[in-house]
């Protein structure tokens, strides 16, 4: 039996639950054989989500563009009768290249179609019939030329578009901290984008990454100027962010970092986790090992809409104005005074259920919040 497209949602839930995927993609080779077809194009999009899960990134992005090259558009069916058709312009890429919206419409009435595009990949004669478009297309330095070839075409959509192009352009980390640098309430670092060449100069302490990281990938905190020689010696990138150190310890000296989902304005809360490390990323922060942080997310979430999202709402309200997205994902702590200390802005972060439920009991219906709320967003904007 040849195995049916799965998308990345229901790969990488998979993986992240302990599933070997090796088997699957050793199917996936013999469904495309020697000579590769259109009809075999799914299990090539298929197989480049699996090696990107395994770390075979080059390879990933080779059979990708496998895959594109013999067809552009791929559809997820709805899991129930379809309610609603969401097209997704998309980007050839990494993993985070995109929204990953098949997250979001799991399991659910929407069906959700992949529509790829790229300066090798000229665009259809003919759309996919779709209710909703959604530019899906991450901001990076790799898309920029995409998101704006897409301004003008968003502009004549025949049908409702969700997340402007030219709004996701102003997600770089520059663009994005200079445009919430005096919202009220909001405590956003400037990040600049320095030469390799100019780093040494760089006021210490910062943090510095290389320009398109994600994930604390060659993210450092540098306190000296040895410090900056020895990441040199690690990093041959050209060019960096670079971006003042804020020290958000609470009381308890624990660091506290909170993903937060804005669809339509409207906050909600995705994950929190909290280390005694600066660098706080959620499968680094022992969640899964601590029954106390288990509980304190919690009550987090719990309390999420009376707590933190009302003494934050000016700040909260202001980053919804100044960025104009339909959907945007903050990663997100708070300062000693009080103030929302925003780390990054994005529309391509990963939001999900796929923890287990023995574990996070308490995650299951906090998510499906946010996938009711997101279908909601769909429903109106198709009206």
């Amino acid at each position: 039996m040849n195995p049916e497209f799965q998308g990345l949602a229901a790969l990488m839930t998979q993986a992240f639950r302990g599933v070997d995927l090796t088997p699957l993609g050793n199917q996936l080779i013999a469904r495309v054989g020697q000579q590769p077809t259109v009809d075999s194009a799914e299990a090539l999009l298929d197989l480049s989500v699996i090696l990107h899960l395994k770390g075979n990134h080059d390879i990933a992005l080779d059979v990708q563009q496998q895959a594109l090259q013999l067809r552009q558009i791929y559809t997820l069916p709805a899991r129930k009768a379809p309610a609603i058709r969401l097209l997704a312009l998309m980007t050839p890429g990494a993993l985070n290249a995109n929204t990953p919206l098949e997250f979001l419409v799991q399991d659910s009435d929407i069906e959700l179609t992949l529509l790829f595009l790229a300066p090798h990949l000229p665009f259809p004669p003919t759309l996919p019939d779709h209710d909703v478009a959604f530019v899906a297309v991450g901001e990076a330095d790799h898309s920029q030329a995409l998101l704006r070839a897409l301004i003008d075409l968003a502009r004549v959509w025949p049908r409702p578009l969700l997340n402007a192009p030219e709004r996701i352009l102003r997600l770089s980390r520059n663009e994005s901290s200079a445009l919430l640098a005096d919202a009220p309430g909001v405590a956003m670092p400037m990040a600049r984008r320095v030469k390799r060449d100019d780093l040494a100069l760089a006021e210490l302490p910062v943090i510095v990454r290389p320009i398109d990281s994600h994930a604390g990938k060659g993210l450092v905190k540098a306190e000296t100027p040895h410090d900056l020689e020895q990441y040199l010696l690690t990093q041959p990138e050209p060019e960096f962010y670079v971006t003042p150190f804020v020290d958000y310890r609470s009381a308890d000296g624990q660091f506290r970092k909170y993903r937060v989902v804005l669809i339509d304005g409207q906050p909600y809360a995705s994950h929190m986790a909290l280390s005694d490390h600066w660098m706080v990323h959620y499968l680094n922060g022992g969640m899964t090992e601590s029954l106390a942080k288990r509980e304190e997310e919690a009550r987090f979430m719990a309390r999420f809409d009376q707590d933190f999202a009302q003494r934050h709402r000016v700040a909260l309200q202001g980053i919804h104005e100044r960025l104009g997205l339909e959907y945007l994902v903050m990663d997100c702590a708070e300062t000693r005074e009080g103030q929302l200390l925003v780390f990054e802005v994005d529309s391509s972060a990963v939001v999900h259920a796929m923890d287990p439920v023995d574990l996070f009991p308490y995650k299951q219906p906090q998510m499906h919040k946010v996938f009711t709320a997101f279908r909601a967003m769909l429903e109106r904007a198709r009206q």
